[in-house]
């Protein structure tokens, strides 16, 4: 390439990246975060669930754990496939037919006649919920001005504790008056809602780039411009920056990247098995310590409300000091929350330990979304996040089975102490394998000649 070219794609780059935060931000950040709420109280919803569905279905314990595994048995096979998409074909699309998707599979989990239909059900709403997360988080990351698109990722990463939030206002009010089945069609319809109002949201103008087509991805960059006051006047003519026009997924484990990719698995694995193995079992832990089935969920509803505060602490975090320290400190905290949850009884000592342990495990999730599409170049990046995302929900599928399996075994404080260990194991990782990204422009992170 020659070097005024060269010249002309680093400023194109850089307009974007010193673009300032102003309403096409917003508007991007609150559509893509309205899917992350809905699928957030899917997910979430299910803790609140299995036991009516249990009881209408006569389901054994692998039964209630084939329902909840069934939602990440979809999430795996959506996020690598949607990831593997959107590097093709574009985020924009991927990002907008994968809450479709999720709105089908939840108005069929309402209707389901049978258990077998209800599994069938809970695929297809994984298929988009496993799409939708890392997606969204590559399209907002590739839109974000570089000082802001940390704290960006982190605050669209917050919406999750909303719908955790709303699953809690759900099962106290319609479950408990409807039945499980208004639990999940109360999602289905805004959720499509949001899909469609997706539609006004353009393509990532770093993708256009990559795929040859510079004047459209000129023209994305002037809208976010002119939103921010002005467009600048470049007389040179629109370049793309350097393109590698590769796809492949062996390019995760090339070069530089074998390392962050094996870091991003080991992460991805640990914080969601142990993310499920846990949230989705508080309530149900805490009705064998004695409390009903309606206070316990009250209990964990009132303990999630401690999610947003540790989201937007590691939203500041981020931007002040760095991924990977705000990350290995969240991942620390949580760990040790979830021993002293596991050694807890069902009163304030309780409380405090569970509302500390959203507070943290939240956080790092936050962090978790911001750093993955960090790590690789546009040509590979919704291919290794959505990967990594599957690796993850591998651990999804295994954490709803092992926890019952460990509390019987080891009981619930030795079960919890399994999941501390394997918390502080990926914080370990983390700070041995993993880099610092913060104030740094995602083509310096990772250069697109170096995927090649």
């Amino acid at each position: 390439m020659p070097r005024e070219l060269s010249a002309t794609a680093e400023t194109f780059v850089a307009r974007l990246d010193r673009v300032p935060l102003n309403r096409f931000h917003w508007r991007l950040l609150i559509l893509s975060g309205l899917g992350w709420m809905f699928d957030a109280m899917d997910v979430l919803m299910l803790s609140f669930l299995l036991a009516p569905i249990r009881g209408e279905f006569k389901l054994d314990a692998t039964g209630v754990g084939l329902v909840a595994s069934a939602t990440f048995v979809g999430m795996f096979i959506g996020a690598a496939a949607a990831g593997r998409l959107a590097d093709r074909y574009g985020r924009r699309t991927v990002f907008t037919a994968t809450l479709v998707i999720f709105s089908v599979g939840s108005a069929l989990s309402a209707l389901a006649p049978t258990f077998e239909t209800l599994l069938a059900a809970r695929v297809i709403a994984g298929l988009g919920l496993g799409g939708e997360l890392p997606v969204a988080a590559t399209l907002v990351s590739e839109l974000s001005p570089r000082a802001q698109r940390g704290r960006m990722i982190v605050l669209l990463e917050s919406f999750w504790a909303y719908g955790t939030i709303l699953a809690g206002v759900v099962a106290i009010t319609v479950v408990a008056n409807y039945g499980w089945r208004w639990g999940f069609a109360v999602g289905a319809l805004p959720a499509l809602y949001v899909a469609y109002l997706r539609r006004a949201l353009p393509e990532s103008p770093r993708f256009l780039a990559e795929k040859g087509r510079a004047p459209e991805a000129d023209a994305v960059v002037r809208r976010v411009e002119r939103a921010g006051g002005g467009a600048l006047l470049t007389l040179a003519p629109a370049v793309a920056p350097t393109r590698t026009g590769r796809t492949r997924i062996a390019e995760l484990w090339s070069g530089r990247y074998a390392r962050r990719t094996a870091m991003l698995w080991i992460l991805w694995f640990g914080v969601v098995l142990t993310y499920y193995g846990i949230f989705l079992w508080i309530p149900s832990i805490l009705a064998t310590r004695g409390l009903s089935e309606v206070r316990s969920n009250e209990f964990f509803f009132l303990s999630t409300l401690a999610q947003v505060p540790g989201y937007f602490s590691a939203a500041w975090l981020v931007e002040r000091i760095g991924r990977k320290s705000t990350l290995v400190a969240y991942l620390i905290g949580t760990a040790a929350s979830a021993f002293m949850f596991g050694n807890a009884g069902t009163g304030t000592d309780a409380f405090v330990w569970a509302a500390l342990l959203s507070f943290f495990n939240l956080g790092a999730w936050g962090v978790v979304y911001t750093y993955t599409p960090e790590l690789y170049p546009t040509s590979v990046r919704a291919t290794g996040s959505g990967i990594a995302a599957a690796v993850g929900r591998v651990g999804g599928i295994i954490g709803p089975y092992l926890t019952p399996v460990l509390v019987t075994a080891i009981a619930v404080n030795g079960t919890f102490a399994v999941f501390m260990a394997l918390l502080v194991i990926t914080a370990v990782v983390v700070a041995v394998l993993g880099e610092e990204t913060r104030g740094r422009s995602l083509e310096e992170i990772a250069p697109e000649a170096e995927a090649a």
